[in-house]
């Protein structure tokens, strides 16, 4: 058990909802709400049932069909169901529309992923990212929040500045915001100049997915303690260590993990977490390849990285977790053509050494198998950034 699981007698119990749509498979849809349950675990739920509805687009009152929506309620009340998340957004009509038939408390994935973030905060910098991303969430479902604060509920969705803004109105919700981004702009001034004082080191940066073990892999490399857990966002704030590899001297930088769907209020409220990223000389994209979608979870953190800096980086990708790895062997009679799962491990590495041009390599943090070699691509790389920026240098590696 772990030990920050709530004991089962304070979980909440939560059912989630989700839809299928002509850009969204129920394949696709199956893995989010797989997703989703992750993230309400990861916030102290028991995910009791899912449902989901194919709709051309969702209900603009109601998200899903009001049979639907009738079909939640008497599961709700059968079970004594506490909380209904839904996977995409909801409008703060929807909120208040849904709430007024379900009659218990309704959250969406943004609401959810905003709750574990302000449950993860440690430092000054990640409480003011997170709180201003909340109040930004806050501020147009305001009356949705005072019911629900009237009827005293707490819990998932509730953690945070809410809790404390019953009596507060838009205008002081608006003069908080602004005082929040100030703040914010002091903060970002002073990491540019901490940014700075490091000197001309390489930087090197590791991206990826949440949960795909960046920061065990950041222990692994620097010989440091950073916080890892299988959880969610278990990383919020940057850490930034000295690392050296054949007396070749870099700097290494942990990142907060990607997501889908990551709310945009956070990513503009984590800017200066993501300028180190930006900044970076080279990228360690770390990939779970265990996770039967690894491949969609590459993909969402480029697609993230090019909104937050356009310009190509080299960039070597790890993947990680080769001893959880499993693969399904195929009938050498089926003629069927080959699925994700029916690859075995070096028929990956073939393919994935193609085509990032043999800048990929395969370990497990956990296990420490296969480090030497990432070292050595490592050393490899910073050596030609460092040449290149000290092309004069005596270079004695």
């Amino acid at each position: 058990m772990n030990e920050n699981r709530l004991p089962d007698s304070l979980q909440e119990k939560a059912v989630l909802v989700g839809v299928i749509t002509q850009n969204q498979s129920e394949t696709q849809a199956k893995e989010y709400l797989d997703e989703l349950a992750f993230l309400a675990e990861t916030a102290g739920a028991e995910t009791c049932g899912w449902f989901l509805q194919k709709v051309d687009v969702p209900h603009p009152k109601t998200f899903v069909g009001t049979g639907k929506i009738e079909e939640i309620h008497q599961y709700i009340l059968e079970r004594d169901i506490q909380l209904v998340i839904f996977d995409d957004e909801l409008s703060p009509s929807q909120l208040r529309n849904i709430e007024n038939i379900l009659q218990c408390k309704v959250i969406d994935r943004n609401n959810l992923i905003l709750d574990i973030f302000a449950s993860r905060a440690r430092t000054s910098h990640a409480k003011t990212q997170v709180e201003l991303a909340q109040l930004q969430y806050l501020l147009p479902r305001l009356t949705r929040l005072w019911t629900h604060l009237e009827r005293q509920k707490g819990g998932i969705g509730m953690r945070g500045p809410g809790e404390t803004q019953i009596e507060t109105d838009r205008r002081i919700i608006k003069e908080k915001i602004s005082l929040l981004k100030e703040k914010l702009k002091d903060i970002d001034r002073q990491m540019k100049i901490q940014r700075g004082n490091r000197g001309q080191l390489v930087r090197v940066a590791l991206v990826g997915y949440t949960n795909v073990g960046k920061s065990t892999l950041m222990n692994v490399l620097s010989k440091s303690e950073v916080f890892a857990e299988n959880k969610l966002f278990a990383t919020l704030d940057t850490t930034v260590r000295k690392v050296v590899i054949e007396n070749l001297p870099f700097l290494l930088t942990d990142t907060v993990g990607f997501i889908r769907k990551l709310p945009h209020s956070l990513v503009e409220s984590f800017k200066s977490t993501l300028d180190e990223v930006r900044e970076a000389d080279l990228l360690i994209h770390v990939l779970d390849i265990s996770h039967p979608n690894f491949e969609d979870h590459f993909n969402v953190v480029n697609e993230t990285l090019a909104e937050i800096d356009n310009r190509k980086k080299p960039t070597i990708v790890v993947f990680n977790k080769i001893d959880a790895f499993q693969f399904t062997q195929q009938d050498e009679d089926d003629l069927a053509e080959k699925s994700r799962e029916n690859y075995s491990l070096e028929e990956l590495k073939k393919m994935w050494m193609a085509r990032m041009n043999d800048r990929c390599v395969f370990i497990s943090a956990e296990q420490k198998e296969n480090m030497e070699e990432l070292k050595m691509m490592l050393y490899k790389e910073v050596k030609i950034i460092f040449q290149e920026r000290y092309p004069y240098h005596n270079f004695l590696y």
